[in-house]
């Protein structure tokens, strides 16, 4: 496609020919064995993505040094027994036609795994900015060990048959530490200004030149800005990174932040619009002549050749798209680029999931991302006659996936439209993605053979076992109902009816549950011009996190707009022209116009009996079992459409 010509446009580093200027960059999984050896699992995963297209890849984090591996699972290249699992690696991405470098990376003071065990190094002894524990202060010998331990990484991964390597040197790991006056604060010749404390890197990069020799193509990923409170700027970093091109990077991977940048920003979250920070590749790129990989929460092919063409980057690195449709790129070259699901910057199922929660990597919208190694891929050899109850995500992916895997699908939505609660979450404020995800849902349900039906209402009477095999019900949840005085009152509405616009946006307003319904219900008060708006929560913190990315931005809106959140409160009765709350025994009364009720829903599962009484299968997935994020209701949906026999 013309469109796409820069996009697709070959470029030469050193020995490496790179079929185009896409770049998948690192992200973790959590998919290989615990000991650091590369799994089955971690190759699905791996050609699944390099079937995209991408012209490079480079690998999740690598760890260089025992003592630098972030957590169990992580893939090492620290001895030369983890070489057979790495020329795997290498063999799955050469298969499809595309380039791959390994990322090197000793995680320094930033990882809880190390500091539990009292191994965490650092250049200072000063606290992860995360986890609040000291790493132990490296002296020259660890310095040295380090050093050398990143070339003879690389040269593992240059004997296993990757095409380049990247140094880590951005988020906050060792070697932005050394950069960084926060976490460096040595007095040696490692610490002082910023051109001493680039003294590491310059190291670590001049030793993987030695060990790999000169034709080898290098990478370094940096953060062109810190991100926190008097961290270097780009300013800083325009005199520091000429110092790296001359002790052998061949490249310069401009991504931003660090560990305790506010919000999790490394992983921008929906509120920020793609391609928001490729200014820091193009003031890179300025001062060098090397490549330069640029990112920022791009999606779009057709945005993606536009910056390149503007000569912002010489390719763009895009990573969570890659988790969503890794066919993105592919669906653009042919002409179908409606069919891509466009990745919802929710971190749901990759970052949140790795750091919170500890399991491996998945995708909110994409039920086979981290399930490569289950997914059915061929037809089933008995097609069923299925009815998938409910048009939510759940019931969407499930039909989806049934049809897709041959079943005869009929999908009942009782609504006027198809998306349940998402589209809902849809009229919250800069969450216009969402409604899109389910169109591109809808149609893929479609194109794959289910036949979806809205306005439609089935009950028992309908269930009959001559004519259906299954029944997967996904009939959502209905909103549940505030039993205390004054709950009818004409000033109180739910969260729904206010979303969709059908109850007008009171002055003084007071929304009951502090979950992200009731959160987005005060972000959208606050976007529609409501004046005075508090949150109430009986728990004793928000459930919705800070430390996430969404969560972070939601509670800065509310702080910004001068909103309260009134945590472990009780709501006691409901007056015409106020409320009474209770707090640590003491009652308040509150004078407001609206009441706004958003305290979740309660499942609607009528079916499952009926249909078992009849002989015919039945699942219960997504909000019918209990209310659910995304990420499990497009899991449920997916896995009761898999399950069919």
């Amino acid at each position: 496609m013309s469109e796409l010509s820069h996009l697709m446009q070959p470029i030469s580093i050193k020995s490496m020919e790179v079929p185009n200027r896409l770049v998948m960059p690192p992200m973790g999984t959590g998919l290989a064995h615990r000991d650091g050896t590369v799994s089955k699992a971690n190759l699905a995963y791996l050609e699944r993505r390099a079937q995209g297209g991408a012209g490079l890849i480079i690998t999740e984090i690598t760890s260089v040094h025992p003592q630098g591996t972030a957590a169990p699972g992580t893939i090492c290249a620290y001895d030369d027994s983890f070489i057979p699992g790495l020329v795997q690696m290498v063999e799955v991405v050469h298969a499809r036609g595309g380039k791959i470098a390994m990322q090197l990376h000793h995680a320094g003071r930033e990882s809880f795994y190390q500091l539990q065990k009292g191994q965490a190094l650092g250049p200072s002894a000063v606290p992860s900015l995360v986890y609040g524990m000291k790493p132990n202060e490296m002296n020259e010998d660890d310095i040295l060990a380090v050093v050398q331990a990143f070339g003879s990484a690389a040269l593992r991964a240059k004997k296993a048959g990757f095409d380049a390597v990247e140094l880590h040197a951005a988020h906050g790991y060792l070697l932005m530490q050394f950069l960084s006056a926060h976490a460096n604060q040595r007095s040696d010749k490692y610490g002082g200004d910023l051109g001493q404390r680039a003294r590491f890197i310059v190291e670590c990069l001049r030793e993987v030149r030695k060990q790999t020799g000169e034709d080898f193509p290098i990478s370094i990923r940096i953060s062109g800005e810190e991100m926190i409170k008097n961290g270097y700027s780009i300013e800083d970093m325009i005199h520091i990174v000429p110092q790296f091109v001359e002790a052998g990077a061949d490249m310069l991977h401009v991504s931003f932040g660090t560990h305790g940048t506010p919000g999790g920003m490394t992983c921008a979250p929906v509120e920020y619009e793609p391609g928001f920070k490729i200014a820091l590749a193009r003031r890179i790129k300025d001062v060098v002549e090397v490549p330069v990989i640029g990112v920022g929460r791009f999606t779009d092919p057709v945005m993606i050749n536009e910056a390149i063409a503007r000569g912002d980057a010489d390719m763009i690195a895009v990573g969570r798209q890659h988790l969503s449709d890794p066919d993105f790129l592919t669906n653009a070259l042919n002409g179908k680029g409606e069919a891509t699901l466009t990745c919802l910057a929710c971190n749901q199922g990759c970052i949140e999931r790795l750091a919170f929660e500890q399991k491996s990597v998945r995708c909110a919208i994409n039920p086979e991302t981290g399930q490569e190694l289950i997914y059915p891929r061929e037809k089933v050899p008995n097609q069923r006659r299925v009815w998938v109850i409910g048009g939510g995500p759940a019931g969407l992916t499930a039909a989806s996936e049934a049809a897709r895997l041959g079943h005869q699908v009929t999908l009942f939505e009782k609504g006027e439209q198809v998306g349940g609660q998402v589209l809902l979450a849809a009229r919250a404020p800069y969450k216009e993605p969402y409604g899109r995800f389910i169109e591109q849902l809808a149609a893929r349900a479609t194109k794959h053979g289910a036949v979806i039906k809205t306005a439609q209402e089935i009950t028992e009477a309908d269930l009959d076992p001559q004519s259906l095999d299954m029944i997967i019900v996904a009939s959502g949840g209905q909103n549940a109902k505030l039993d205390i005085p004054g709950a009818e009152l004409p000033l109180v509405c739910d969260a729904w009816t206010l979303l969709k616009g059908e109850t007008p946006v009171g002055q003084k307003v007071v929304v009951i549950g502090g979950g992200l319904i009731g959160m987005e219900a005060a972000d959208y008060l606050y976007a529609h011009g409501a004046q005075e708006v508090m949150v109430i929560e009986a728990q004793p913190q928000s459930p919705v996190l800070k430390l996430t990315s969404h969560g972070y931005m939601l509670h800065k809106r509310m702080r910004q707009a001068g909103f309260r959140l009134a945590t472990d409160t009780r709501l006691k009765e409901i007056e015409s022209d106020g409320i009474i709350i209770e707090h640590d025994g003491n009652e308040e009364r509150i004078s407001l116009d609206q009441v706004v009720v958003a305290v979740g829903t309660q499942p609607i599962d009528n079916l499952k009996a009926a249909a078992e009484a009849r002989g015919i299968t039945c699942a219960v997935v997504g909000d019918a079992v209990a209310t659910r994020r995304i990420i499990e209701a497009v899991e449920e949906g997916a896995r009761a459409a898999w399950e069919i026999n």
